[in-house]
């Protein structure tokens, strides 16, 4: 099994790249059925699948609150199948397009939650997928469990997959372990709900009742793709994998046939600006453990990639690059490990160290990692 480098080297040349891509609708939101629409796609041109697909919930009856109140639950028709085999049938008919329209070091994420997640997982085997992780996404504020008949659902699974056992894949170690304050990243993703701002809302309603956050697909893009390459969505929804894209630098290409969701992940994406390149540069591959890592808070926004951050005395003046990095000149290191180095210190509390501006006013980066807390406890 091999992993590709951040520094990996394609098996194409930039003309035939260049070929590939002017085939794609690259930036596009294809209507109708993934399906159909991914048999338009060409072969193997694709670096990336990020697959939402229907749960397949069944839910029966209106879910209420203990006070009476309406839970805006998956009710809708994208949702429903008439039994588990036609829900097997379409799962393996999108998995087949997915998997013919990846490069062969093209790879797959899918998520879901228990009523699918084992059933795709055993159809991606059959396909020939190799499955390289399953990640738990624990939500930090889930929705509780309002009947108290069983545990709260407080996780989904995501699966990570190469083309094959022996397939070579692309994995950004050292960008997830500078994320994570130079700790490994592990299998379970603590991140919360999709809310606030970000939720997508029309005349006070949800436009999409399952929109995934921004910080989790930040993650799985940073983690498994570089600059330039082709994500695929082929249950598009808002457009959260196109916003995210386009934020870090990636081409995208969407699948959805609800009008209601292409029309809002248009306007959305539109208004998402790129990151300029040298923010975009993560750390290549070469203790203490905070309970929050820096990282968390650039996936969340709070200080975005590009934000310069500075000592108290503005002796340095550094700058926060995608994976939560900072850059100084031709130094490159984590909130602790730049500080450290920087001052010639044996240590550095990155946390009160480093600063930036808000709204005209010089706070530690310390005052984002309370206020990421404040929204996780929300």
């Amino acid at each position: 099994m091999g992993v590709i480098e951040t520094t990996r080297t394609r098996a194409r040349a930039f003309a035939q790249a260049s070929d590939v891509h002017a085939e794609l609708p690259l930036g596009q939101i294809l209507d109708g059925d993934c399906v159909e629409a991914m048999r338009r796609l060409p072969t193997a041109s694709v670096d990336l699948v990020f697959a939402d697909p229907p749960y397949n919930l069944q839910l029966g009856g209106d879910l209420n609150r203990p006070d009476g109140s309406h839970v805006d639950a998956v009710t809708d028709h994208w949702d429903q199948f008439d039994s588990f085999a036609v829900y097997d049938a379409f799962t393996r008919a999108w998995l087949t397009e997915a998997k013919r329209v990846l490069k062969p070091d093209g790879a797959l994420w899918v998520i879901g939650s228990y009523h699918n997640i084992f059933r795709v997982g055993a159809i991606l085997q059959d396909l020939g997928f190799w499955i390289l992780n399953d990640v738990v996404w624990r939500k930090s504020n889930p929705m509780p469990n309002f009947k108290g008949t069983r545990f709260t659902n407080a996780h989904e699974t995501l699966i990570w997959a190469s083309q094959g056992e022996k397939a070579k894949y692309h994995f950004n170690y050292r960008a997830m372990k500078t994320l994570n304050d130079e700790l490994q990243m592990r299998s379970d993703w603590v991140l919360p709900i999709c809310n606030g701002a970000e939720r997508l809302k029309e005349d006070g309603h949800k436009v999409h009742p399952t929109q995934k956050p921004e910080s989790l697909l930040y993650r799985v893009l940073l983690s498994t793709t570089e600059k330039g390459d082709v994500v695929l969505d082929p249950f598009f929804g808002t457009g959260t994998t196109g916003a995210v894209a386009k934020r870090l630098g990636r081409e995208w290409i969407g699948c959805e046939r609800e009008g209601v969701y292409r029309k809002a992940a248009l306007a959305r994406i539109d208004k998402e600006l790129p990151l300029d390149e040298s923010a975009l540069t993560t750390m290549q591959s070469a203790r203490s453990a905070p309970k929050v890592a820096f990282g968390a808070l650039v996936e969340a926004g709070l200080i975005a990639p590009g934000t310069q951050v500075f000592d108290k005395k503005r002796r340095w003046v550094a700058t926060v690059r995608a994976d939560g990095s900072l850059a100084y000149g031709t130094q490159t290191g984590s909130i602790h490990g730049l500080g450290k180095d920087l001052q010639g210190a044996p240590s550095c509390n990155g946390w009160s160290f480093w600063h930036y501006e808000a709204a005209g006013e010089v706070k530690p980066i310390d005052a984002a990692r309370q206020l990421y807390l404040l929204s996780v406890e929300d």
